[in-house]
Parts: C-alpha cells; structure tokens; sequence
C-alpha cells in the first residue's frame, strides 16, 4: 500500500503528500492556499529551485499578485503538475497565454514558456491582442522569433511580390475576373491603397520600374475597356437594361480607383494626359441625343473623375504646357456647365433622384477651375472669360474670381507698359 502511495502522482493541492504551502495574495484581499510539493516546484521552476535551496528557506511562499493576473498564476501552478505534452492543450486562448507566459517567464518555468510560446506562434490575433503579445515576448530576446516571425517586416522582394499580386488583381491586368471576382477585386483595390498609404518601405516598390510598367499597362487597359464599352453604348437597342450603364460604370470606377492610387506612385502624370487624349471622343458619345434622357449615373460620374483631373492640374500637382491646359478646360466646362443644371432640375422634379453634384464636388471644381484659369496666358483667359459671360449658365461655375484677377492683371501690365515706355522715352529725350 504504501509503495502504491509513494507511485501515485502529486496533485497540486493534495493536503496529505505536500511539503510545500503557496499563498498566493492580491490587493483585494482574495488570498488562497495552494498545497504543494518542492519536487514539482525545483524540477519545474528556477526560481522556486533557488527559494527552496536557501538556508532555512520556510515550507511557505507567499507570492503577491494583482487582481488582473490572479488567475494567471493559479494558471501557472496547474500547469506545473502537468505532463510536458499535455500543456499545450490546456492553453485556451490568446489572453490566457500570454498571462501565464509573462509569469512563467519572471519564474524561469523554461517548459511553460516553450509550450506558450508555440501556442501564441500557431493561432490567429485579434489587432487588439498583438500590442499585448508584443509586450509580453519583449524580453525574450531569441525566443520569441516563431512569434515575430508573423510580423516582422518582410525584405523588398517579398513585399514587391504581394504588391505587384495586388495590384494585377485590382486591375484585371491578367484577365476577367473568376465568380465573385468583382468583390475580390474591390478588396484587392482598397488594400493597394492601403499598402500606398500605410507602408513606409512601400516607395522603394513603387519606384521600381516593373512595377511602374505594370501600372501603366493596368491603366492603358483600363482606360481601353472603358472607351470600347462606352462605344458600344451608341450600338445597343435596348439603353434602358441597368446592366448596359453598369459595365461601362465598372470600368469609369475602375480610372477613379487609379485616381486615387496614381499620385501616391507619381503616376498622375500618364493619367492626366489619358484623360485629356480620350476626352473627345468620350464626350461625343456621353452627349449623344440618344443619351439625353439617359445614363445619369454615367454622366455625373464622368464629372467627378473629370474633378480629379482639374485638381491635379490646376493646382499644378501635374504639369501640362499651356495649349493642354486650354484644351482639357475648354473640353470639360461647357459639359459641366451644360450638366449641373440638369441634374439639379431632375431632382427637383423626381423625388429621390440621387444623382446629383454635392456641395463638395461642386466647390471642388470650382475652385480647380479657376486656379486652372489664373494659370493660363492672358489672351486664353479672356477666350474662356468672354465665353462664360455669354453663357446662360453664368452662375456655376462661378468664375467671377478668375475675372476679377484678369482684370486686375490687365491694369497692371497695362500701368507696366505705359511705365516701361516713358522711361524708354525720357532716356531717348536726354541722349
């Protein structure tokens, strides 16, 4: 009997094999005794090996703990009665892990420590929990490398690689999409985006001239389908199929992405000058008679990949010689002139109309416009200013500003002439 005792496994809190009290004590007050046994404790833990070991160490150990990691240590001491291979399986969530990791680590439990460890390296995250794994493996040194490993930056290739995935993905570059790819490639678009904004190595890619021919070639592509499928619009019986305006809207969203996407690549540039080349055409179609009464989403979305336009060169974030900036502006004001007040008076007569220029866009091209104007020779301005006054449409775009400036400008250089040629004409009288 007694040997079949002495065989049986200690169990943490047995009150009858014990040779050791653990106290464990919070500010609360929620103290609680653990029986335990100095054979488990030395061949588990460094740190009570080293309590135990000292000269009249006591049988009692009291350990102060906060009400946030009690039962983390309650935890720990479970754990320390249990096989090596059975640990891994009794950690149940991210939260409990690292709790008894961080205290496994201060009692130097090597055993726990790896089984945390390899716990933490093999399940997902959540991003609220990473700044505490983080935290918790800061003092680990090598140890913690399977953690880190799944956040640690990745070299350029790598990060290219994902990059130049990404953005085939989000542009079709390598074909029509599979089932469900439109979705995929509305995911694959907004985390480009991401990439651009977020990743401070990113520029090094983007930089690199594979990657900028691959969005050259997306945008060529793009910008091809979306002339192709609004041709085509001209062809078709039946405009009133919501799929017809749908394919082409795809394809306009498609260069509105690329508008977001292109300044932070320094590709603005090779936009721009698409958009000025196609713009011709594009509005011969979208302002066919049989069009009229038609496509709204189509038209008011033109507009708004048009604003993108006329801010980047209007306030000089692209750069164009000034018989290109003449030429974008005299292709898109009469069509925005022509189109705001027919959107405004179908919203006034159809309730829940919904195509409509907001305050925002309305004031966006507004003011890119005239910064557009300001910009251009004297005589080009007084082309555009001398037409908008004759307009019906005087009243948006407002462009009283710009002539204002003109006239001031005028003055001015006229006073600078008449200037310049008296004094020519006194230094003549006095030779």
């Amino acid at each position: 009997m007694d040997k079949a005792a002495i065989s049986k496994p200690c169990r943490l809190g047995d009150p009858e094999r014990n040779d050791t009290l653990i106290w464990l004590k919070n500010k609360e007050g929620r103290p609680e005794w653990f029986y335990s046994h100095s054979s488990i404790l030395t061949d588990k833990s460094k740190y009570f090996a080293d309590r135990l070991s000292r000269p009249n160490s006591s049988n009692l150990i009291e350990i102060q703990c906060s009400e946030f990691d009690y039962d983390h240590h309650v935890k720990l001491l479970r754990l320390l009665y249990l096989p090596a291979h059975t640990i891994l399986d009794s950690l149940h969530s991210v939260k409990s892990a690292v709790g008894v990791l961080e205290l496994a680590v201060a009692f130097q439990c090597e055993e726990i420590v790896q089984c945390c460890i390899q716990y933490l390296e093999a399940i997902p995250w959540e991003d609220k929990e990473e700044e505490h794994i983080l935290k918790a493996v800061a003092k680990l040194g090598p140890l913690a490398m399977p953690i880190l490993a799944r956040i640690q930056p990745v070299d350029f290739t790598a990060t290219k690689n994902v990059f130049v995935s990404a953005v085939s993905f989000a542009m079709s570059i390598s074909g029509p999409c599979p089932p469900f790819g439109d979705e995929l490639k509305t995911s694959a678009q907004e985390q480009v985006e991401y990439m651009l904004g977020e990743d401070e190595d990113l520029p090094l890619v983007t930089a690199d001239d594979e990657v900028r021919s691959l969005v050259r070639t997306g945008l060529s592509k793009i910008s091809k389908s979306f002339e192709q499928e609004l041709s085509s619009l001209l062809l078709d019986r039946n405009l009133t199929l919501e799929t017809t305006e749908a394919k082409v809207l795809c394809s306009l969203s498609d260069l509105e992405w690329m508008c977001n996407i292109l300044p932070k690549m320094d590709l603005m540039q090779d936009f721009v000058s698409n958009w000025t080349e196609i713009s011709p055409n594009v509005l011969i179609i979208v302002m066919d008679h049989k069009l009229d009464c038609l496509m709204w989403g189509l038209k008011i979305k033109l507009i708004e990949v048009t604003a993108k336009v006329l801010d980047a060169v209007g306030y000089g974030n692209v750069i164009l010689p000034a018989p290109c900036r003449v030429t974008l502006l005299k292709t898109w004001l009469p069509y925005i002139r022509k189109i705001k007040p027919l959107l405004d008076s179908k919203g006034n007569e159809e309730t829940g109309f919904s195509y409509k220029m907001d305050e925002d866009l309305c004031q966006s091209i507004e003011g890119a416009i005239v910064s557009l104007i300001l910009s251009l020779p004297s005589n080009d301005q007084a082309d555009i200013l001398a037409d908008w006054m004759k307009a019906d449409q005087v009243r948006y775009p407002d462009l009283s500003e710009a002539f204002e400036v003109w006239c001031y400008r005028t003055k001015s250089a006229k006073r600078r002439l008449m200037e310049g040629l008296n004094k020519v004409g006194n230094a003549t009288i006095s030779l």
